[in-house]
């Protein structure tokens, strides 16, 4: 009875929320001031996208890095480089599932919400589309991948709308109705062989069995042990660069181009410990996938790449010494890096962006209309 009262609650919250939406005043409508419509942005050499999100990954984390492990990064090469501010809508440090949302739909909403307006969670009215789904609609492949589980928050926010990022099972409904030709990561003990059957995936959980998929075929991958080591473990799993370079090769075999997200999860997962050596080894495993698709970019000469974050865990500072520290395990409102190869149109050198700009700009490159990917949004 409890349960029926607090879903009849709910759904009336949602509602009214949304009656608020449609028809009240909103808290202010941003429209980027260096807009002067989407046809400013096109870029005609740009066919593919490669959008990697180091989550949790700051300006420091990158410093800490290269000290720490006495290397130089692929990311310091990258000919435009700016910053993003990361805020949520309901707060101004974000959680991964409101990032992820800005960073995949170009609309801020709250914490804890995956691909969803913050007046209408449960998605009564609508909810915004998101990157990947824009891409689907021009005939483009699409990929999402990731060192987390599938579900994840930053994957999710590429391939679902839940009111909650909790909603696992909610989730990875939408995952494999949603029409993506790829989606792999850490199996979240919900998706089952079946279901991934029934909505036309090839499923795997394995090195081998990924690296045995044909061009054209769509696969949804569980696999299960760690993704975001240096160097393979076995023949059961697969690392980051090993995925995005086999979801590369079975993507872009289109003449209508592909969008692939890549989240390198574990940069944010030890930081929230403070783990010194094993994020700098998740970031050096990350930029060593931005290395290889930085390859291919420079290679195929039609893609695009887009590097950024959703926040910044550990709120790491520079010490007097040289050397970097964590002050905290939570997430910080620091600014994060962007960082772009492939377009002169998405940001300049130095410019600081929201982080919900950053998709929008993305898909105004690829010739979308501010009538297929609205660019006002609301903002706290």
């Amino acid at each position: 009875m409890l349960s029926s009262l607090a879903t009849i609650w709910t759904e009336i919250t949602s509602l009214f929320m949304s009656f608020i939406l449609l028809f009240g005043t909103t808290v202010g409508i941003f429209s980027p001031e260096s807009t002067n419509g989407a046809e400013s942005y096109f870029d005609g050499n740009i066919k593919n996208v490669i959008y990697l999100i180091g989550d949790g990954m700051g300006f420091n984390h990158l410093k800490k890095t290269k000290n720490e492990r006495d290397i130089t990064l692929t990311m310091d090469t990258f000919d435009f480089k700016g910053s993003s501010m990361t805020r949520s809508l309901s707060n101004a440090v974000t959680d991964s599932a409101a990032g992820g949302t800005a960073l995949a739909t170009g609309e801020r909403t709250y914490n804890g919400a995956i691909g969803v307006y913050m007046n209408d969670p449960l998605g009564a009215f609508s909810h915004p589309k998101n990157i990947t789904e824009l891409c689907m609609e021009s005939g483009m492949m699409t990929g999402v991948i990731t060192t987390d589980e599938t579900s994840g928050a930053t994957p999710a926010s590429f391939s679902a709308h839940s009111s909650d990022r909790g909603n696992t099972e909610d989730i990875t409904e939408d995952q494999l109705s949603s029409g993506i030709d790829i989606i792999w990561g850490a199996s979240n003990g919900v998706a089952t062989r079946g279901d991934a059957e029934e909505n036309g995936f090839t499923y795997i959980t394995s090195y081998i069995q990924m690296m045995a998929l044909p061009e054209g075929s769509r696969s949804f991958a569980q696999f299960t042990n760690a993704l975001w080591t240096l160097e393979q473990s076995d023949e059961r799993t697969p690392n980051l660069e090993q995925m995005a370079e086999k979801a590369i090769d079975l993507l872009d075999d289109t003449d209508e181009g592909f969008f692939l997200m890549i989240e390198g999860a574990h940069i944010d997962k030890h930081s929230h410990s403070n783990e010194d050596e094993m994020m700098t080894e998740a970031l050096q495993e990350f930029d060593r996938t931005v290395e290889l698709v930085l390859e291919y970019a420079k290679a195929d000469g039609e893609t695009l790449v887009v590097i950024t974050a959703d926040h910044e865990t550990g709120a790491i500072i520079a010490n007097d010494d040289g050397t970097y520290s964590f002050t905290q395990g939570s997430h910080s409102a620091a600014n994060v890096p962007v960082l772009v190869y492939g377009s002169d149109k998405i940001i300049n050198d130095g410019e600081i962006l929201n982080n919900y700009e950053i998709p929008i700009r993305i898909a105004y490159t690829l010739g979308f209309t501010e009538e297929q990917f609205p660019y006002e949004v609301m903002v706290a």
